[in-house]
């Protein structure tokens, strides 16, 4: 079961990105499900249009109504949220990645992402494992 992030989304569904293949390797080495955190569905949706078009953010939506990924984001993790992004603001860290965090915390740890300026940092903690 792995977290995912809003960068290594994006890079999986776009294939002219560079880290694509890294992506999509990473994900076929887990069996799922994979969980994307709800507060990062505006994030995620934002870019896709910007960089691959409307036709995409539409492709996307449709995947979720089909339930190709485990949404999660629930009320217990504000708390944990709250003190990652008040523990580490000097970066900033903000709700998005923290609402990765707390969501991968609660599932084994794994999170996917491309963002080792911030989820790197953390990770130090002992708490989650970055990938790829």
């Amino acid at each position: 079961m792995i977290t995912i992030d809003t960068s290594a989304l994006v890079a999986a569904i776009d294939r002219s990105d560079p880290r694509h293949e890294m992506v999509v390797a990473a994900m076929e080495q887990d069996a799922g499900p994979f969980v994307l955190p709800v507060p990062l569905l505006t994030e995620i949706t934002y870019l896709l249009g910007v960089s691959l078009g409307y036709g995409m953010v539409e492709t996307f939506l449709a995947s979720l109504v089909q339930g190709e990924w485990a949404l999660d984001c629930c009320d217990d993790d504000f708390p944990r949220a709250l003190m990652l992004v008040s523990r580490y603001r000097d970066l900033p860290l903000g709700y998005a990645d923290a609402s990765v965090i707390a969501c991968a915390e609660r599932r084994g740890g794994k999170v996917l992402s491309l963002d080792r300026r911030h989820f790197g940092v953390v990770e130090r903690e002992g708490t989650i494992h970055v990938l790829p």
